[in-house]
């Protein structure tokens, strides 16, 4: 007995099923529904990014671990940031350089106010002497600055004396006015003679501020001597107030040493 032959139906329904099958064998290779592909390869994915992003997190907070580890046993990393920033509050706190020299002077005067030194001299000044100069008992009657000259007949010229004060200065006692002239600083005497009736007082060259006289006894230089003195003043104002006193001076003792 011979088998069946399938129907025309049979076989166009075979061959329309073998046709998707290959169809769907070419879509989905593997073989797996379509379906189930993209939830799949979507999960994988996600899986992969999250290890990877774990092993990068661990090997960087490694690497920086090593690298402060290894600058901390240089001296450097962290510690040497703590560092900077000490000195930097240091130097905050550090006075300027003016704050410093007042606060150095200020030490310095404490020490100067609190150092209280007593020192004993080692030599004794002696009491006071009291120099006299011969005119206590003088009264002065006059006073004027001039320059005083002096006629040297050796070498037949005029030669400068001193500047100072020249004064008239009468005896309390006796009465008698002398000429006494010092030089101002070492107040040393260049002119001391008495005013004698027999003194004439010139114009010197024709100057109305300067006199010229003769003296009998000049006694500046400690002995008796025989002068040509000349006297010049500021001004012929001050040059005629000291002869106006000369010649009254000369009046007076014209009668004290007539007397005599």
């Amino acid at each position: 007995m011979s088998d069946p032959t399938p129907s025309a139906d049979q076989t166009a329904s075979g061959d329309l099923r073998l046709a998707q099958d290959e169809t769907h064998l070419v879509q989905n290779p593997l073989g797996k529904p379509s379906s189930e592909a993209p939830n799949s390869s979507s999960t994988v994915a996600e899986s992969a990014t999250a290890a990877a992003s774990t092993v990068a997190s661990s090997a960087t907070t490694a690497a920086a671990g090593v690298k402060d580890s290894v600058f901390s046993m240089f001296g450097g990393g962290a510690k040497k940031e703590k560092k900077v920033e000490e000195e930097d509050d240091d130097a905050k706190n550090e006075p300027s350089g003016s704050s410093k020299a007042k606060r150095e002077d200020d030490d310095d005067k404490a020490d100067e106010e609190e150092a209280d030194v007593e020192f004993a001299p080692v030599v004794h000044l002696t009491e006071k002497v009291e120099t006299k100069t011969n005119e206590e008992a003088e009264e002065q009657v006059f006073k004027m600055r001039a320059k005083l000259f002096k006629f040297d007949r050796d070498s037949r010229e005029w030669k400068e004396r001193g500047t100072g004060d020249v004064r008239l200065l009468k005896h309390k006692e006796n009465g008698k006015t002398r000429l006494v002239m010092r030089r101002d600083k070492t107040l040393k005497v260049c002119a001391n003679h008495y005013v004698t009736p027999d003194m004439k007082l010139s114009p010197n060259v024709g100057s109305d501020r300067s006199w010229v006289w003769n003296v009998a006894a000049d006694v500046s230089e400690g002995e008796p001597e025989a002068q040509t003195l000349a006297i010049r003043f500021g001004n012929s104002e001050n040059a005629n107030l000291f002869k106006e006193a000369f010649i009254k001076a000369q009046q007076e003792n014209e009668a004290l040493f007539g007397k005599a």
